[in-house]
């Protein structure tokens, strides 16, 4: 009983901004988790990728070195075994597609992911934000006070956002 009323107290003492930077490490320590099951998952696809790729039989060494038969054998059988080669190579050129097609695609969501790591990188908008905590610290009564903070922050994060979409289109 005594610690609930203790609790109660401590949140009705706590300052907006204290709750702001809790709130703030929570969604911090929430984006960090989603990135690291993001960063394993893509790990784990991508190790399963390798493997069967390596596992596969190699289709330049069937090509190059083609059936052993003796030339007796391959003229009797004509158009059937050319037929059933023919086959085998599309389907080995169709699974070598796709696995290309998905290779390319983890590829592309590396490389997005490296721009995420970028902009979380941007000096100007970690001032911008920095700026804007210390004037809400500094004024925890009157967080109005802080609207060109925020105005300079919404700034700098509107210009990442452009060169943001600016890297992704090209």
């Amino acid at each position: 009983m005594s610690s609930q009323v203790h609790t109660n107290h401590d949140l009705h003492y706590q300052t907006d901004s204290t709750r702001s930077k809790d709130l703030e490490l929570h969604i911090q320590r929430r984006v960090h988790s989603e990135l690291q099951r993001l960063d394993a998952e893509h790990s784990k696809r991508l190790s399963e990728l390798q493997e069967q790729i390596s596992s596969a039989p190699d289709s330049t060494t069937a090509s190059v070195h083609p059936d052993a038969r003796t030339p007796d054998q391959s003229h009797s059988a004509g158009g059937v075994d050319h037929k059933a080669a023919s086959e085998s190579d599309r389907l080995r050129d169709l699974s070598r597609q796709s696995v290309q097609k998905e290779v390319d695609m983890l590829k592309e969501k590396l490389q997005k992911r490296k721009i995420q790591e970028e902009v979380g990188k941007d000096k100007s908008v970690e001032k911008a934000k920095g700026e804007v905590v210390n004037c809400l610290r500094l004024n925890d009564r009157r967080p109005l006070d802080c609207w060109r903070e925020v105005e300079t922050f919404k700034e700098e994060v509107g210009r990442l956002e452009k060169e943001y979409l600016g890297k992704l289109m090209e």
